[in-house]
């Protein structure tokens, strides 16, 4: 325990369940304050150099003694911790979806990338490791904060545009740790960042084409690949780039699942279809 956290009173929200946390300082919403099943948590982490923000929605029903599958959600460009509850009300869907026995509890964890720029990419860049701040802290902050939450717990990966480049390549890469991975209206290459963000691409450099494409990424972890999801909306500007990169995991054979519906790039589309990709990992429980 560090010297701030053995200074606060026990119940203080730097203390987690009175267990040893690895942070420096990891801070959690009081219950009494919290609405919807939503909570949040702040860690301060060196792959962030400073704090970083997760909001989880924990399902009422579960007990300190569950094990819960944890399904991390990334947001896309501009977003950050509270883009995927506050914009598309995935919590009170995934409640009800919960309540009415279509979905089993799950936690759903939605972190920021790191609020670097207009968008970090989830990558390892600029002497951050945005990539570990999801393999690693989002986890454990998680695992040490949440009732339900285990170091059992399944693990699944999805996100949306950035996101979904981000959950998809992370997904691959760390295959050993997740069950399985989604993306919605996902960038498929890193190249394709410069169609929303005014940073330089070399500001994501030194990268490897491994880190950079995601059909190069499927390639170099073909061995270790979890079972994956992609859709896209027929309106959407990415839709072009999702059935190049359906088309050529094709022909290498990678095994996938891609799908296409009516929408663009938009909260109406991505409040309605990650239903689908939660629906994919719970029927890999």
């Amino acid at each position: 325990m560090t010297f701030l956290q053995a200074e606060m009173p026990k119940g203080s929200s730097y203390l987690t369940n009175n267990k040893m946390s690895r942070f420096r300082t990891i801070e959690i919403s009081n219950p009494q304050y919290e609405s919807n099943n939503l909570r949040f948590i702040t860690v301060k982490t060196p792959n962030l150099k400073g704090r970083g923000d997760i909001c989880v929605f924990v399902p009422p029903q579960v007990q300190k003694t569950d094990v819960v599958p944890i399904v991390i959600l990334l947001h896309g460009v501009y977003g950050s911790a509270w883009s995927w509850a506050y914009s598309s009300g995935v919590h009170l869907k995934v409640n009800e979806l919960i309540k009415q026995g279509i979905l089993p509890p799950m936690i759903i964890a939605m972190p920021s990338d790191g609020l670097w720029g207009d968008g970090s990419g989830y990558l390892q860049h600029s002497g951050y490791d945005f990539e570990k701040w999801i393999t690693e802290d989002v986890i454990d902050a998680v695992i040490e904060s949440i009732d339900g939450a285990d170091v059992e717990s399944p693990l699944f990966i999805s996100g949306l545009s950035m996101g979904g480049f981000g959950a998809l390549r992370i997904g691959a890469k760390y295959g050993q740790k997740f069950r399985a991975m989604s993306g919605l209206s996902s960038i498929t290459s890193l190249p394709q960042m410069k169609l929303f963000v005014e940073e330089s691409l070399k500001s994501y450099l030194p990268l490897n084409i491994v880190d950079e494409d995601l059909l190069a990424t499927f390639k170099h972890y073909r061995h270790q690949l979890p079972p994956m999801r992609f859709d896209c909306g027929t309106h959407d500007l990415m839709i072009s780039y999702n059935r190049n990169l359906h088309q050529k995991m094709e022909k290498e054979g990678i095994l996938h699942t891609y799908e296409e519906y009516s929408g663009g790039h938009e909260w109406p589309y991505w409040s309605e279809h990650i239903i689908d990709s939660l629906n994919f990992f719970a029927e890999r429980l």
